[in-house]
């Protein structure tokens, strides 16, 4: 068969769409890894022994419902555990929901410029995105508000990737009495802003938080998410969601990690006291910053082209993400890595521009 002939076999929408495309992940050598918005630091030691000690049960399936995981989580978080799905990643929690509420032919919005993984999800399931430009302070415009009833979800990553900004709670409760469909708040970044949208959820049970634990709790590598949400949407979420979408292994580490507040407290502080330094260092060599609420900086200036420095920063060993929206500015997404991570490329970015 030839490579058309194949791609004859699949959905249309499938062949004709474009892949998402994740930060790079080198396989071999030493690089300084400021791409993909990872915490540098090791997790709370409870999860490496947590997930040693469920090493022993590998012969048994996981709780389909990650009973331990969202007791603990309800705990921290002030909730009832029936409000709580969990997820392989938030990712997962993502794809359930757009399974879950939106049909062929139907509408998501999100956003723009935002996570280009929504728009996956949408042509996934044979579905139209609406993007809706953010206006120039990266709030939403007026058009956002607009009901529409083809549409059927909305997604709303607070704080936003890539700028790192955060929408107040009178936007997103206007905008939930706005529509008449589900608000999906995406909080993968939330634990290094200062404020969270879970107590929403009682003042309009349309809304509906994500989280992940792959950027606070530095377990990007065991892909574990969650969502937060009605009780009764949670029910009926379980209908579509994999049988056993969380390992034994994940959901022990996972439980671990959200029951170490006072490692996560620590974890955060620490990075937050980078992405201060850095930011002012930042503009000091001339990017345009904005002020981040996220473990990442959104770096964009108008005196010269941007992807050189990125390219260069690679050569040198240095993995950033070069961003380039169309109808929007190209940046740079600098992940806030060590402090001795952020030294090393500070001095190789300020040995590029002056050269």
């Amino acid at each position: 068969m030839t490579n058309d002939s194949i791609q004859k076999l699949f959905r249309s929408e499938i062949a004709s769409m474009s892949p998402y495309t994740p930060g790079e992940q080198p396989q071999t050598g030493k690089a300084i890894k400021l791409n993909t918005n990872e915490n540098p630091y090791p997790p709370s030691p409870r999860v490496i022994d947590a997930i040693h000690q469920a090493t022993s049960k590998l012969e048994r399936y996981p709780d389909p419902l990650g009973t331990s995981f969202r007791r603990a989580a309800g705990d921290v978080l002030g909730v009832d555990p029936e409000m709580i799905l969990c997820g392989n990643g938030s990712d997962d929690c993502l794809t359930v929901l757009t399974r879950a509420f939106v049909g062929d032919g139907q509408k998501l919005r999100l956003p723009y410029p935002s996570y280009i993984l929504y728009r996956t999800l949408a042509e996934l399931q044979s579905a139209q995105f609406e993007e809706v430009a953010f206006d120039k302070n990266f709030g939403l415009s007026e058009r956002f508000y607009g009901n529409d009833e083809s549409l059927k979800l909305i997604y709303l990553p607070n704080p936003n990737s890539p700028s790192g900004t955060l929408l107040d709670h009178d936007s997103i409760l206007r905008l939930a009495d706005s529509v008449d469909c589900p608000v999906v708040v995406d909080e993968a970044y939330v634990d290094f802003a200062p404020t969270n949208c879970i107590s929403l959820i009682q003042q309009n049970p349309k809304i509906i938080i994500t989280r992940t634990l792959s950027k606070s709790y530095a377990l990007a590598g065991l892909r574990f998410g969650y969502l937060v949400a009605h009780p009764e949407i949670v029910q009926t979420l379980r209908k579509v969601k994999d049988s056993y979408n969380t390992d034994m292994l994940s959901l022990a580490g996972a439980t671990a990690a959200i029951s170490d507040q006072a490692w996560l407290e620590n974890n955060v502080a620490r990075i937050i006291a980078t992405r201060s330094r850095m930011l002012l260092a930042l503009r000091n060599l001339g990017f345009d910053v904005i002020e981040s609420h996220a473990n990442f900086l959104w770096c964009t200036r108008t005196d010269r082209p941007l992807k050189p420095l990125y390219e260069s920063l690679k050569k040198n060993g240095i993995l950033i993400r070069y961003m380039n929206y169309p109808g929007w500015s190209d940046g740079l997404r600098i992940s806030v890595g060590s402090d001795e991570q952020i030294d090393a490329m500070l001095v190789v970015l300020r040995d590029l521009l002056a050269s």
